[in-house]
């Protein structure tokens, strides 16, 4: 039986027009040290900067709520 898990990274992205800054989800392919702060496509759609000192979900009021429903 083969278990596979999808990993999330946390992902900041910037404020654009009247959208403010927000922590996205992105699903990680790759090992966090190739990543190394790329933006990257997240699960809602936007384009947002991996941050690798941060782990989702992000305990912090400003998260993207498309983002946290699919991340479940």
């Amino acid at each position: 039986m083969i278990v596979q898990t999808t990993v999330y990274a946390a992902a900041r992205s910037r404020a654009h027009g009247p959208t403010a800054e927000m922590w996205h989800a992105v699903e990680m392919h790759r090992p966090p040290a190739e990543v190394d702060g790329a933006c990257e496509l997240t699960l809602c759609g936007a384009l947002a900067r991996v941050s690798t000192e941060q782990r989702w979900p992000v305990a912090a009021r400003d998260v993207c709520p498309a983002c946290a429903v699919l991340s479940r």
